[in-house]
């Protein structure tokens, strides 16, 4: 048991970082501390930095691990250390919060003393939030779907995305999904990614209606693969690559190269394995950055879509009612309605 005065000083990016109760066990499946998640987040520092640098990022904390409670923390504390970089960020119904910047590396250990296990990015750099720079298709199986059939969604997703000239990377989500990320040109605002991720969706329902489906309300989906495109929408956090889990075995959400997907297991993607797997494999997601992709393609698409007829798809309960979007009432419960 750790004792209430035990604390590790981490010297990283040219600061000491004091961590509180380092043995204190985070991830009871196989006993690994708070100081076993510092040294996790130290060995990926390099790729996830790449990944994530420079955003702002809501906290999601657990200060007694992973079998713990925990909270969701959009603002940082009012003990924050004048070092720490913050950036404002702006809810769906205006409110503004002062959300941690991902800076280095000193950030996310700062991060593990708090208790935070994964972190949720925003979509664009805290320097540049009027442009969102990335793509984020969410493949969330509904009771039912295994993750062979997730695999199988993850190709039809590439397969489409080839098809309209646009590059794009995977990730596990650290539990039973996959996340597909495309770097975008700095020229989209998030109502124009999200509208692509609509349409994506949509087109890939679809060409695949047995495997995919876009549908929002639950009770529409079955046993298919749901393309969850209001995960881009504006303001939308998505849970981080290379960031570890709250499951009691510590599981990452790992970038992997495309030819991994067929066949790798993300259970054993954990705090304990994934840092050898950097070293001896590098960053499945180094050249994300190399070349920007247009989104072009897809808006075409949502175009289309809405030249032909369609409305837009549903948003979330959160945010204000949008042009051209459906009534926010379940099919089911519609039809008692209007009966």
């Amino acid at each position: 048991m750790a004792k209430a005065t035990e604390v590790l000083t981490v010297d990283v990016a040219g600061r000491e970082v004091r961590v509180t109760n380092p043995s204190k066990v985070f991830f009871p499946a196989r006993g690994e501390t708070k100081g076993d998640l510092v040294q996790y987040y130290l060995a990926v520092a390099e790729p996830l930095l790449r990944a994530v640098g420079g955003r702002p990022t809501l906290m999601e904390r657990y200060p007694d691990g992973a079998a713990g409670k925990s909270f969701f923390q959009k603002r940082v504390p009012a003990d924050t250390p004048d070092w720490v970089q913050t950036t404002v960020v702006t809810t769906p119904n205006g409110t503004t919060s002062n959300a941690l910047v991902l800076a280095d590396a000193a950030h996310v250990i700062w991060m593990v003393n708090l208790g935070c296990l994964g972190f949720h990015p925003w979509p664009y750099l805290a320097a540049d939030p009027s442009r969102t720079d990335e793509l984020r298709i969410d493949l969330d199986p509904q009771p039912g779907v295994d993750f062979d059939r997730v695999r199988e969604a993850a190709a039809e997703v590439r397969a489409l995305l080839e098809e309209l000239g646009i590059a794009s990377f995977p990730k596990t989500t650290g539990n039973r999904g996959l996340h597909i990320y495309a770097r975008c040109e700095p020229r989209y605002d998030s109502y124009q990614v999200r509208a692509a991720a609509v349409a994506l969706a949509r087109e890939l329902e679809r060409r695949r209606p047995d495997l995919l489906t876009a549908a929002w309300w639950k009770e529409e989906r079955g046993a298919r693969v749901f393309v969850d495109y209001n995960q881009n929408a504006p303001h939308k956090t998505v849970f981080g690559p290379w960031a570890v889990r709250a499951r009691v075995g510590g599981q990452v959400s790992a970038p992997l190269a495309w030819d991994e997907v067929a066949t790798v297991d993300p259970e054993a993607l954990t705090l304990a394995t994934v840092p050898a797997r950097v070293a001896a494999g590098g960053d499945p997601w180094a050249a994300m950055d190399d070349a920007p992709q247009s989104l072009d393609a897809l808006l075409a698409m949502s175009e289309r879509d809405m030249a032909a007829g369609l409305q837009d798809a549903p948003w979330p309960p959160v945010y204000p009612k949008q042009p051209n979007e459906p009534p926010r009432v379940a099919p089911s419960r519609a039809k008692k309605t209007e009966g």
